[in-house]
């Protein structure tokens, strides 16, 4: 019978870095960078997007404890602060807004060259929400088992990301913009009460300490 705790986290880390991801709301900016642009050509910009944001956020996830030694960060403040981040990007999801996507078309054709890396690949598919998010899991995930289960559901969200923008043309089709915007309202509504969690999970030990330390004296 399969340990009911590493189901658990794996249910957390597929859904939250798929929320954070969000290909399914990347389709419409991409599909409007590229328009102009043949097949081919899509092709392998989704390629190098999706390699290099899951090069990023793996890099992230597991140099984040030395970061975290290296500028003297402590985990529940970073824990505080991943929550509010996330909260936002959740708020602006339950809007059935993406902020950091609305694009002006001068904006567009400046990143004509290679927009693989900028803004598809950062921040659109790899910001600092799924950086946040990567961290304060690796940061849990005290096994073995639970940190390989953390990476593979890295690498999954990255795969699946890459087949749904290669079928992006199709899919938007499929979903319209009303289904799109139900999808990530609910999305956001989940990714609100992950950061809701986070937030009381840094907070709570702060507030301990500070009411001991208080008794204390």
């Amino acid at each position: 019978m399969p340990d009911t705790s590493i189901l658990a986290f794996a249910f957390l880390c597929l859904t939250s870095f798929f929320t954070l991801t969000n290909p399914l709301g990347t389709m419409p900016v991409f599909l409007t960078m590229t328009q102009d642009m043949a097949e081919p050509q899509r092709r392998a910009i989704v390629r190098r997007a999706t390699f290099i944001s899951f090069v990023t956020l793996l890099s992230f996830t597991v140099l984040g404890q030395f970061l975290f030694k290296f500028f003297g960060i402590s985990t529940n403040g970073f824990r505080i602060a991943a929550g509010i981040v996330i909260l936002k990007i959740g708020y602006d999801m339950l809007q059935a807004r993406v902020s950091h996507t609305k694009l002006k078309d001068e904006e567009i054709k400046n990143y004509a060259n290679d927009i693989s890396v900028t803004p598809l690949a950062i921040p659109l598919l790899c910001g600092p929400g799924a950086i946040a998010n990567g961290i304060m899991l690796m940061e849990s995930a005290d096994t073995l088992a639970l940190k390989g289960v953390l990476i593979g559901s890295i690498t999954f969200i990255y795969t699946l990301t890459y087949f749904i923008l290669r079928a992006s043309t199709r899919l938007v089709k499929i979903i319209g913009e009303t289904g799109n915007n139900v999808m990530m309202r609910l999305m956001g509504l989940l990714l609100m009460v992950i950061a809701v969690e986070c937030f009381v999970t840094g907070l709570k030990p702060i507030v301990i300490d500070t009411i001991q330390s208080a008794m204390g004296h």
